[in-house]
This record gives C-alpha cells, structure tokens and sequence, in this order.
C-alpha cells in the first residue's frame, strides 16, 4: 500500500509517497519523478519504509513562482522537511542522477540526518578536468532549448551524455514506448529551462563530506562506461577516497531492473 502526501512548505507545495515498513529510505532522483521509483520503491518495500518524492517543480511539487530556478540546496532542505514530517530525526538515502546531487548536498548541510547516502552517478561536471568544455556544452544544449524547443534540445543533451545511437556519434533514437505525456513535456522543459544548469554547476563540499558521519557510498552502473556520468562519480569517489560500488544497468539501471537493483542496493545498505 502506498501512502500519498502533501506537505507545505515556504515556496511550494511537495509531493511525496511512502511504502513498506522497516528503516526509513528516501529514493530521490531529479528531474526523476517519484513515479519513475515506483517500481524500485516496491522492490525495497518488504524491508525499507521508502519514501519517494517528486523535486520542487517536477509533477505534482507545485512552486509558487515556476520561473524561479532551485537551487541544490533547496531540494536538500526539502527532504530533511519531509523527514521532519514523518518524524524520521535519521534516515538512509539513494540518491540517482541529480538527485545524488541532492543527497550530497544534505550531508553537507544536514550531517546529522543521514546514515548512509548512495550516490548513484551525480552529473558532477565541474569535477572533471574538462569542465570547461562540458559547461559550454550544457549551456548549449539550454540555449538551444529556448531557440529550438524541447526535441532538439535533449537530443543534443543525449549526445553531450553518452548516449549516442551510431559510430558518428548521432543522437540516440527514442527508447520505445509510448509518447510522452503532457506532463512529461512540462517537465522536461523545467528541466532544461531551470535545473540543467544548477545540477551540473553543483560543486559538493567535499571537505564537509569528509568530516560527516554519514557513510557516503557512489554508485555507478556496470553498462555505464560510455556515459559522461562514469567519469563524474569515478571523480566524487577519488576525492571521498572510496571505491566506487557497481549497480546493475547503466543511468537509468533502477528502471530496467528493478528487483535486482533492489537486491544490491539492499545490501549496500546493510554496510
């Protein structure tokens, strides 16, 4: 069963969902929406109460101004809101894509709060020794988006990602499926027009991290040698001085194998 809440807070209004029972984990991603979790939240469910959300500004967490931008740090808070919520006072985090970002940022600012955050492949761009050359290119992919739209846009994103279709280096083609919805759309446009740029600009406090009592564990997927999200965790853990944990798929590896990923994660955890 699966509980729907809402919680006010300064700004906005967050949507969030909680499964199970057992220790409490929050599985954020972002832009992901809790709905993209759904079937890693049920997997972990006999074992974790998970709670799932969907970022400021994604789905159903509604902002007051949606022309604002949201900061890293912001959706760190509104985690640690939701947790104060369910009077959660510790709590274990998995954290994919910006959404890892987001759990880096909370230990930072919140070093109490979690027990062990997994940082699943954070798009840590200004980790790299080109990040220079990445940043245009993400601003890039954003200007294209106001000239161009959506579609144009993400597939140069795509390709500034890794996930490239031919050995010319052409945009992958979309996975099958059905269309994206309405919902879809207005997302991805608050992604490209608002969070593209303040995910991949983060810049974690590693000293921070370093003195936190949070075990910090970053995760990369085993199919994930050709994305740009490869080499930014192998940077985050040769900082943290950790060895990075393999999970199964690549980015998206929660999507396309739930109940295993479930299981590794699971252990993970179990330290």
């Amino acid at each position: 069963m699966t509980e729907v809440h809402t919680l006010d807070v300064p700004g906005a209004r967050l949507h969030y969902e909680v499964r199970g029972s057992g220790p409490v984990l929050v599985v954020v991603g972002s832009p992901m929406s809790a709905a993209h979790f759904a079937p890693l939240a049920d997997a972990l469910a006999a074992h974790h109460t998970v709670v799932t959300t969907d970022p400021r500004g994604i789905a159903n967490s509604a902002l007051e101004d949606p022309t604002v931008d949201v900061p890293v740090e912001q959706r760190a808070d509104d985690v640690v809101a939701i947790l104060d919520a369910l009077g959660a006072g510790t709590a274990d985090l998995f954290g994919s894509s910006g959404g890892a970002t987001t759990g880096l940022a909370l230990v930072a600012r919140h070093p109490d709060r979690l027990r062990t955050l997994v940082a699943h492949e954070p798009p840590l761009l200004e980790l790299l020794p080109d990040r220079e050359a990445r940043r245009a290119a993400t601003e890039d992919v954003v200007a294209t988006f106001h000239a161009e739209g959506v579609g144009p846009a993400f597939a140069k994103f795509m390709a500034a990602a890794g996930f490239v279709g031919d050995d010319a280096g052409a945009p992958a083609e979309p996975p099958p499926g059905p269309p994206p919805s309405e919902q879809d759309m207005r997302d991805a446009e608050r992604f490209l027009a608002h969070d593209l740029l303040v995910t991949t600009r983060y810049v974690p406090d590693l000293e921070a991290l370093r003195a936190a009592r949070t075990r910090i564990v970053v995760g990369i997927g085993r199919d994930s040698g050709h994305l740009l999200t490869h080499p930014t965790s192998t940077a985050l853990a040769e900082r943290l001085a950790v060895e990075p944990t393999f999970f199964p798929g690549d980015h998206g590896g929660f999507l396309g194998a739930p109940a295993e990923f479930a299981e590794v994660l699971t252990k993970v955890l179990a330290g």
